[in-house]
């Protein structure tokens, strides 16, 4: 009886199934051989790649890509170069699994902060900016791995595409409450790359002074950048500087800022025209 396709292809399957499982045996019996060759305890092929992974990430955190060699890994993973070859290709592959490993988790964490909950958006940017700090608490290698050179800083897998992720994120947080208060949003894309960029860099801080909590130093990023778009304009202007100044627009509120109160010096710019028209009068 000729076979139907229906046949064909479950052969087909079991074939490549059966390939597959000769192919982990392959390499769990030559990781095996290359253990007892470099004199290390026998582990499991998945318990070798996972110490590979650890030993790696913490040097790669402490030295970074380039100054880190394949040596100094096998070297603390007691372990042969063979077999860091055997697993990953070489120090690029170890890489590269770091980082996607990293780089996922990360990115799981944002997008579940910042998914759309109808929640208020200054909840959403509280909520998003502690649960980026709480993962940089938990897994201070790992962001210090990510934050170091790297063969490749702007691919697909890298960190600055997954904080250009996240700013997508953020903008449409911002987007709505920018339309609730009657502002326009073809600039939102600019304040959520602010926002991401003063969490990453204060967090970076963090990282070496500790003198705030994660929830310390998230409220006061929070209040930063909520105060200041609570008072955005629609058309930002400078005041002081560049072609055509707007010091007429300028707020006594924000005296402090530059040491002089508006009001003050409007008070003070009349008595001096009044006491002048006095002299002129006598």
């Amino acid at each position: 009886m000729p076979y139907t396709i229906a046949q064909t292809e479950s052969d087909n399957a079991t074939a490549l199934k059966k390939r597959r499982f000769s192919t982990l045996a392959q390499l769990t019996a030559r990781t095996s051989k290359l253990d007892i060759m470099g004199g290390t305890s026998r582990m499991s092929a998945l318990e070798r790649r996972e110490q590979l992974i650890s030993v790696g990430q913490t040097l790669f955190a402490q030295r970074g890509y380039d100054t880190l060699s394949v040596e100094e890994i096998a070297a603390n993973a007691k372990v042969s170069k063979p077999i860091i070859y055997e697993h990953f290709g070489g120090k690029e592959g170890l890489y590269a699994v770091i980082i996607d490993r990293e780089i996922t988790a990360l990115s799981q964490i944002m997008t579940s902060a910042l998914k759309e909950s109808g929640k208020p958006p200054r909840q959403m940017l509280e909520r998003a900016i502690l649960a980026f700090l709480t993962y940089i608490e938990e897994n201070p290698e790992g962001f210090q791995v990510l934050l170091k050179d790297s063969p490749a800083q702007d691919g697909p897998g890298s960190l600055n595409s997954l904080l250009n992720k996240i700013s997508e994120q953020v903008a449409a947080v911002l987007t709505r409450g920018f339309k609730t208060s009657k502002l326009p949003v073809k600039n939102v894309d600019l304040y959520a790359q602010m926002i991401v960029g003063l969490a990453v860099y204060s967090a970076q801080r963090r990282m070496h002074e500790r003198k705030l909590s994660k929830e310390q130093l998230a409220a006061h990023i929070v209040d930063f950048v909520w105060l200041g778009l609570s008072r955005i304009s629609a058309k930002p202007k400078l005041w002081f500087e560049g072609k055509n100044p707007a010091k007429d627009d300028f707020d006594g509120e924000y005296s402090f800022f530059i040491g002089e109160d508006r009001n003050s010096s409007k008070n003070n710019s009349k008595n001096n025209s009044k006491n002048s028209s006095d002299k002129d009068g006598k």
